[in-house]
């Protein structure tokens, strides 16, 4: 008998799909999706229109919001209509609805413009011949966002710590690294960010099941990746998230 209902935003994308795949049986899954989700009850609406979205969370225990323009290219005003009032609209929608927790998807892009300068710069370049010891980036870490679209997930984050405070809506925020249709590193800078895609999918199962007591957290997810500079280990402490899958075991095909 599945359990309590799930809302995911963006189901029809990469990660939604794997998302849908993990949790299926477990969860009572609902899609908000601009485009109908085969197979999943779906609400369809653009998650820039606050009132159009609202019926999506009646009787929702806990939103997966993946719904976002993705990629430092993407457009400012796509940004703004998806990254920006989107999300507040759909933390609102949230807060309105009752819902227990927002799962957000946040990205790694907070943080990425570190790799400007060494020795992270080496590490996404896919030198290791020769970088220096180099100190993990944490959930402490002062932001550095690459792009605009870094920049909105930011606003996210703030955003997800206003509600957390304010009306005591749990959100916990999980800066999703890089995860590829193929399923496998594409690139030199892929073995330092990579994410597969189950250990992502369960990455935000884990972020589900948290206990109540998590109101607000910012975790990284990425695979074990030998040549990562992104922390795992508070994910480890309060998530017990333990990665299957490495970079590393694709290096050599």
């Amino acid at each position: 008998m599945p359990g309590p209902t799930v809302l995911v935003t963006g189901m029809s994308g990469l990660i939604g799909g794997a998302v849908r795949k993990h949790l299926a049986g477990r969860y009572e899954l609902r899609a908000l999706n601009r485009r109908a989700v085969e197979g999943v009850p779906c609400h369809q609406a653009d998650v820039a229109d606050l009132d159009a979205i609202q019926p999506a969370f009646d009787g929702v225990h806990a939103v997966v919001h993946l719904a976002a323009s993705v990629g430092t290219r993407a457009p400012f005003d796509e940004i703004l209509r998806a990254n920006v009032v989107g999300t507040y609209n759909v933390f609102e929608a949230s807060r309105r609805a009752g819902v227990r927790r927002v799962v957000y998807a946040s990205s790694g892009a907070t943080v990425s413009g570190y790799e400007r300068e060494m020795p992270y710069r080496a590490l996404a370049d896919g030198h290791y011949d020769g970088p220096p010891a180099w100190t993990m980036l944490t959930h402490e870490t002062p932001v550095r966002p690459a792009g605009v679209y870094g920049v909105s997930k930011v606003w996210g984050e703030a955003l997800a710590r206003h509600y957390a405070d304010d009306h005591g809506l749990s959100v916990i925020c999980v800066r999703i690294g890089r995860v590829t249709a193929e399923d496998r590193p594409r690139a030199p800078r892929d073995f330092s960010v990579w994410c597969s895609q189950r250990d992502i999918a369960r990455m935000l199962d884990l972020c589900l099941a948290a206990p109540d007591s998590v109101r607000f957290d910012v975790f990284f997810a990425v695979s074990n990746n030998r040549w990562s500079y992104r922390d795992l280990d508070h994910a480890r402490r309060v998530l017990g998230f333990e990665p299957l899958d490495a970079a590393e075991t694709y290096r050599d095909r």
